[in-house]
């Protein structure tokens, strides 16, 4: 009986499955590249319409800063902070915080604080609420989250920073307040965040960490 026929079978499929293996691992590599490339820019689009390129004239993404705190910024994890300067002058952070309490799990925001403690807006990047209820959080899908703009500590006081069926200023959606009222809440801990730490932020460099 030869073997012949069957060590050039064996070959042929130790070649295909090297070759397949390759290019899985091509395919993978070059696509991890464009989706790490997509989310950069769509992370650079939101942070320029929080805090406009002609605010500052840093590079934002290297002047970055991640930091701890739980009870503030909503998960135990560090989180990014991005800070916008101009001429060295401060004028802006964006702090990557989490509304751990969303109707179906975790929102992850963008929370631009401008120096003087104002916001200069708020914005979703990713969450799992109801679409068609929760989803309106989102900028795209209604003008909700813009009425965060300009809004601080002192306006309103801490009673208003809930949703109106809380006795707060903000507006629930119809069918879902869970969702508006997580996103009030982690926006009005992160104000707290940085007036408590405004000053190390912007002191410290890219790389060190604050906890608190």
């Amino acid at each position: 009986m030869s073997y012949r026929p069957v060590l050039i079978s064996t070959i042929f499929l130790f070649l295909f499955a090297v070759i397949g293996s390759g290019l899985v691992s091509f395919t993978f590599d070059s696509t991890a590249e464009r989706i790490a490339d997509n989310q950069r820019k769509a992370l650079l689009k939101s942070l320029n319409e929080l805090v406009p390129s002609d605010r500052y004239d840093n590079d934002i993404f290297a002047d970055t800063l991640y930091v701890n705190s739980s009870e503030l910024l909503g998960t135990d994890d560090p989180v990014p902070v991005y800070r916008a300067r101009k001429n060295g002058w401060p004028v802006a952070a964006v702090l990557a915080a989490v509304a751990p309490d969303g109707y179906s799990g975790a929102i992850r925001l963008l929370v631009a604080v401008n120096l003087d403690g104002t916001l200069a807006g708020v914005r979703v990047v990713q969450h799992r609420e109801t679409p068609g209820l929760g989803d309106a959080i989102e900028a795209e899908r209604s003008d909700w989250i813009l009425g965060f703009k300009g809004k601080s500590l002192t306006n309103p006081l801490k009673k208003g920073w809930k949703v109106k069926r809380d006795g707060g200023t903000f507006d629930q959606f119809t069918g879902a307040t869970i969702t508006p009222r997580a996103v009030v809440k982690a926006v009005h801990k992160a104000l707290l965040y940085f007036q408590l730490h405004a000053h190390s932020l912007f002191e410290q460099s890219p790389d060190q960490a604050t906890d608190s």
